[in-house]
């Protein structure tokens, strides 16, 4: 199967018209027709379901939305490796990629690339939020050069450096909300009150047994992926979202408040990234200055 192939795939899933995909990449429909017919007779399966003679229309199978996910993955890399192997000379110049959840650690990412801002210009840096998995996953297939992830870390597969500072959970709530005059909130608390809490969460984890309930004895009302999203429905008045501190901003004309749990529910935060992954030379300084950060303190990087 041949790269030009997938983005000519790609292409036709884009635009789900084959004739439309044809023009976007300068090639006859016909032609662009055969290249898909003969992917199809390679794999030994359909990838698009054509709409009848008065539609024009294409739509994915199974197996043709399994093929764009890969596709997209399998050009991504290819795209990251060529990068990395054009830049490889003594000028410090490529992209960084990290996956991470939504975070105040992100600020030592940031630190990180701070420092090297001055003498390595031409480093860019790509964020992608989402959950532990997320980030495992993409690291695993090698879309990501390090992650932030809570909990424990596979040491057999990740090699990490621990963050000195803890994710503190707790309730985000309008400042009118009657749970907003108490100091700190209780399992007690929280079991007959509308909740908003993270889909990964919602699965079960340590807020559930913190909440000594199932999820499926509480009020769920919503569920989310970015707290940004949750804060907005907590605004309407929709429910309490559970979530960490100091992602949302709830200080000046905020409606918004944050009050933290009671026992405290902390979490352990890591930078992780592959056993034996040979790093590219921005990688590799970013991660040398990581270290100096994390292990020496910020005062000593450079």
């Amino acid at each position: 199967m041949e790269l030009r192939v997938l983005h000519y795939f790609l292409a036709v899933a884009r635009e789900q018209s084959i004739i439309r995909a044809a023009e976007s990449l300068h090639l006859s429909q016909p032609t662009l027709s055969t290249q898909i017919k003969n992917m199809e007779e390679e794999l030994g399966k359909q990838l698009l379901i054509r709409g009848t003679k008065g539609s024009r229309k294409v739509t994915l199978t199974e197996e043709g939305m399994i093929l764009r996910k890969r596709a997209e993955e399998i050009l991504d890399l290819v795209a990251k490796t060529e990068k990395e192997i054009t830049l490889a000379n003594d000028i410090i110049l490529g992209d960084i990629y990290i996956g991470t959840g939504e975070t105040d650690a992100v600020r030592i990412l940031a630190k990180a690339a701070k420092s090297l801002q001055n003498t390595c210009p031409g480093i860019h840096y790509h964020i992608s939020s989402g959950n532990s998995t997320f980030v495992k996953e993409r690291l695993d297939k090698g879309l990501l050069d390090f992650g932030i992830v809570f909990g424990t870390v596979d040491l057999t597969k990740y090699n990490a450096l621990k963050i000195p500072a803890k994710d503190i959970w707790g309730v985000l709530m309008r400042k009118d909300s009657p749970l907003a005059g108490k100091d700190m909130i209780s399992p007690e608390d929280l079991w007959d009150k509308p909740l908003i809490i993270s889909q990964q969460e919602d699965k079960g984890g340590a807020l559930t047994q913190w909440l000594k309930r199932q999820v499926s004895d509480l009020n769920v009302v919503a569920t989310y992926n970015l707290i940004f999203n949750a804060s907005l429905l907590v605004d309407e008045g929709l429910g309490y979202a559970i979530c960490f501190d100091k992602i949302i901003n709830t200080t000046g004309s905020s409606n918004l408040c944050f009050r933290p749990l009671t026992p405290k529910l902390e979490e352990d935060m890591s930078i992780i990234w592959k056993k034996y992954q040979m790093f590219s030379k921005p990688a590799e300084k970013f991660i040398t200055i990581l270290k100096e950060i994390l292990i020496y303190g910020e005062n000593n990087s450079v």
